[in-house]
């Protein structure tokens, strides 16, 4: 087995109810002996005036933290593409020019959500649009030596699918950016996603699932780590094998109520006519071996207008629940190099 370090960090949106810009996450990280970040959104920056991104970039130096950059949808046929973004591929190159200009040699982003498995395009066309996105930049984004990090997003791609974009666009210019929680949406273990996209991982969004059996099929819910049901030491002998330079970046979203996966419903499988039967069976056994989350959480989705002290209780459980999963890295998993210092 591999010993190779793996560097910790997390990304800005685990934190998202703080509402801090680059250098209070930066201070933030620094404080909890990270390693890395990854500044997943643009709206993580105050102002892409070169000045500005260029204090971002410094101080992430002074305080000794690696950035990943990011964005978000960058597909112009995808049901999560803001028309305000204007033309697409004006759209990627801000993110790769803002990602240069802070240091980071990545930038996340993504194609679309589980609502395009079901819409008026099939999900090849999103593909093959996304696909022309990224040939459009791809001498750019090789002369900046920023590597675009595709993610498998909120359902809208088995990991398979990520990777035909990825070979297709060209992978010197396009990697991946691993999410260990998206897979649940399209029926997928996690250890698929990765042992699929392993080759092509230059950053991560990692975080846990409770998953289990349910009357229709299968039940999911996002949890801190280690309240799940992934076994994670698992998972991380194989990702210090298979992609030990790409840095674990906790993404750690609770709040959520438990969603089905209805994959015994025959209107289910519409969304899914190239699903691999080898890769789902693997899904199926995740399910049955696995168990819900029987803990306290503060649910954010369905409440329109929260009373403050519901707000505030919920960024507390951002804030404790990616401290601990952080915690859990470092103790449990042995993640992590700035920390044993």
């Amino acid at each position: 087995m591999s010993t190779a370090p793996i560097r910790l960090g997390f990304d800005s949106y685990s934190i998202r109810a703080f509402h801090w810009k680059a250098i209070q996450l930066l201070d933030y990280a620094a404080s909890l002996k990270l390693d890395t970040i990854q500044l997943s959104g643009l709206e993580d920056y105050e102002s892409f005036e070169p000045e500005y991104l260029a204090r971002v970039k410094d101080h992430a130096a002074k305080v000794g933290i690696v950035i990943d950059g990011g964005m978000g949808c960058i597909c112009p046929l995808s049901k999560s593409w803001n028309q305000k973004a204007g033309d697409p591929t004006e759209n990627i190159l801000r993110g790769l020019r803002v990602a240069k200009a802070v240091g980071a040699v990545s930038m996340r982003c993504y194609m679309g959500s589980a609502a395009d498995r079901r819409g008026k395009d099939p999900i090849e066309a999103l593909m093959e649009s996304t696909i022309a996105v990224f040939r459009s930049v791809r001498a750019e984004a090789l002369d900046l030596g920023v590597r675009i990090a595709l993610e498998n997003h909120a359902g809208d791609m088995q990991a398979h699918e990520v990777r035909i974009i990825i070979e297709e666009s060209g992978k010197d210019a396009v990697g991946a950016c691993l999410d260990t929680g998206n897979p649940m949406w399209v029926v997928e273990d996690p250890l698929v996603s990765l042992e699929v996209l392993a080759p092509y991982v230059v950053t991560s969004h990692v975080r846990d699932s409770a998953v289990y059996e349910h009357p229709r099929g299968a039940s999911a819910q996002w949890t801190a780590l280690g309240d799940g049901s992934i076994d994670f030491h698992k998972f991380m002998e194989r990702y210090r094998e298979l992609c030990p330079k790409a840095a674990m970046q906790l993404e750690i979203i609770t709040g959520r109520p438990p969603q089905v996966l209805p994959y015994l419903e025959p209107d289910f499988w519409k969304a899914f006519p190239k699903a691999m039967a080898s890769e789902f069976a693997r899904f199926v056994t995740l399910a049955r071996n696995g168990h819900p989350f029987t803990g306290f959480m503060v649910v954010e989705d369905g409440v329109a207008e929260p009373l403050p002290e519901f707000t505030a209780a919920l960024r507390e459980q951002q804030r404790l629940d990616l401290e601990r999963s952080l915690e859990y890295a470092k103790k449990s998993l042995g993640v992590g190099v700035r920390w044993r210092g």
